[in-house]
């Protein structure tokens, strides 16, 4: 009977910067070897591989697309290589795959069939603002996307903030680019004065942008991050 190949959780980076800037040796030489992929979308996967590798031929390449459009029936198609022994490489849009990214099913999928997992190193978000933050590394959660609902997003930054006073937890979460000003001026009307506030944006870009200050600080200063990817944290002590 033949072995199942592996699955490579690949990173990305996490915009438009030098790919060896970001990402170990590791990275390159899993796509030096990999031709069968698992991807959020077929054409910045490419423009990835292409970053990282471009001697690698795009004609040999074998992408299944996984996004939310994709029906849990597919699911096993998709890894059958990887029960026919060939190594697969899972690859998110921005970062590390598996975390805050669709293809955490993926891999839950391969422990269900006894496949391999090897995550490989590269850049998190979630994990950078936090370590930037100055904030408690010790315990922490991330909430993924506030309600878009005026009145149930506020309801959600109340309990955050409570949530953070309660056990000394820092609490993350994310919007839309295009709505970042917006959550910004409702973080700074609904929030407590001494509640600390970080704003981690364009993270590992040239435009990086990492601040922590408590929100009476916040309130004195302008900051537009317009269609900029960032992550909040609160915590109020």
């Amino acid at each position: 009977m033949k072995l199942p190949g592996k699955l490579y959780l690949i990173p990305t980076t996490m915009g438009e910067s030098d790919p060896m800037d970001v990402l170990p040796q590791t990275v390159k030489r899993s796509i030096e070897l990999i031709d069968y992929y698992i991807v959020e979308n077929d054409k910045t996967a490419r423009k990835s591989i292409k970053a990282v590798l471009p001697e690698k031929k795009q004609s040999e390449l074998v992408l299944f697309t996984l996004n939310k459009r994709t029906e849990a029936s597919e699911h096993l198609d998709f890894i059958k290589p990887l029960l026919e022994g060939k190594n697969m490489g899972l690859m998110s849009e921005a970062g590390c795959p598996g975390v805050a990214d669709p293809g955490a099913v993926i891999v839950k999928l391969a422990h269900e069939k006894g496949i391999q997992v090897v995550p490989l190193v590269g850049p998190s978000s979630i994990l950078l603002a936090m370590m930037a933050s100055g904030m408690n590394g010790q315990s922490f959660t991330f909430n993924g996307y506030l309600p878009i609902d005026k009145d149930e997003k506020k309801s959600a930054i109340r309990h955050f903030e409570k949530l953070s006073y309660d056990k000394n937890q820092s609490q993350l979460f994310i919007e839309t680019p295009y709505r970042n000003n917006k959550l910004i001026e409702d973080l700074l009307q609904i929030l407590s004065p001494a509640t600390h506030l970080c704003i981690a944006a364009d993270i590992t870009l040239p435009t990086e942008f990492i601040k922590t200050l408590k929100v009476a600080d916040w309130k004195k200063l302008k900051v537009d991050l317009d269609k900029r990817p960032a992550i909040f944290i609160i915590h109020k002590m």
